[in-house]
């Protein structure tokens, strides 16, 4: 665990760097940097970055390449996290053992720059520091913002607020967790195969894999919430039950859950390992997910 430790804190380490230095260009132009920064720079542990990078070694991509995209999607994920914890959403006053943004400075404040990270994404994958093709950018963009948008990651919180407190299916709630954390997954696997110019049914592999890797967060965040110290978390835990979240948990109990996610993990990992000797590294990082405690 330690070398995947390593590994981690590395990536998480280059990809702040890139952000840092991004930003220090924004600063004389907009008083939300700071609250951006707040956002972005919130210990978080750049796992969506591990996996664009520990994918993209599989297919020996330029680190640069695989930072740059790292950046662009952190930012997407921050953004998403700053309007999870506003009122109208989950109403949750920690983030990481710190204020939740809106806390810290105020509601406007926190949706502009939630706002603001969504669009820094696509200015970081459209300019001079991502070095790829012009084709493979607009493929890029044109994916993340599939993802990130109606049919993706705000379709699927849309789902998560509008079910609680609803009976729902497994297979809906499957379908919401898809869309609002494994389809940012499946960008940070599918953009390695983008870049490597695949075939359709060689991307869709690649897809598939994100996106079970997202289901797998989304399911053991699921199972930290219904067991977890918040302490330890760095906001309220057992919050999903009280919310009446549309959950596996809520849906089959927590031993089926976990159950289901070992199961799923297995499912994956027999698929990386299709990869050969330089698939390890994302191997470590899907064991990572479900030995987490926060």
């Amino acid at each position: 665990m330690n070398k995947l430790s390593e590994n981690l804190n590395t990536i998480a380490k280059d990809t702040n760097i890139f952000l840092n230095k991004f930003f220090l260009n924004k600063k004389k132009y907009s008083y939300l940097i700071k609250p951006i920064k707040y956002g972005v720079f919130s210990g978080g542990k750049r796992f969506r970055s591990a996996i664009i990078v520990n994918t993209g070694k599989i297919f020996n991509i330029d680190y640069k390449t695989l930072i740059t995209i790292s950046a662009a999607i952190e930012c997407v994920h921050s953004y998403s996290l700053i309007h999870d914890d506003l009122p109208a959403m989950d109403n949750d006053y920690l983030r990481r053992g710190k204020l939740a943004t809106h806390i810290k400075f105020n509601e406007f404040t926190a949706i502009l720059a939630g706002s603001s990270l969504l669009t820094l994404a696509f200015e970081i994958l459209s300019s001079k520091s991502l070095k790829v093709s012009p084709k493979i950018k607009n493929e890029l963009i044109y994916t993340l913002a599939i993802y990130a948008g109606l049919s993706g990651l705000a379709g699927g919180q849309y789902f998560d607020l509008t079910y609680e407190a609803k009976k729902t299916s497994k297979r809906k709630i499957l379908n919401i967790q898809y869309n609002k954390t494994g389809k940012l997954f499946a960008f940070c696997c599918e953009s390695v195969s983008i870049i490597k110019g695949h075939s359709f049914n060689k991307r869709k592999i690649l897809k598939k894999i994100g996106l079970d890797i997202g289901l797998l967060f989304q399911i053991t965040d699921d199972l930290i919430d219904f067991k977890g110290d918040s302490k330890m978390v760095g906001k309220r835990t057992k919050k999903d039950k009280k919310a009446g979240k549309p959950t596996l948990i809520s849906l089959i109990g927590y031993k089926k859950t976990l159950d289901f996610a070992f199961n799923l993990k297995n499912k994956i990992n027999k698929k990386i390992k299709n990869y050969g000797i330089r698939s390890q590294n994302l191997l470590h990082s899907v064991d990572f997910i479900l030995d987490r405690k926060f």
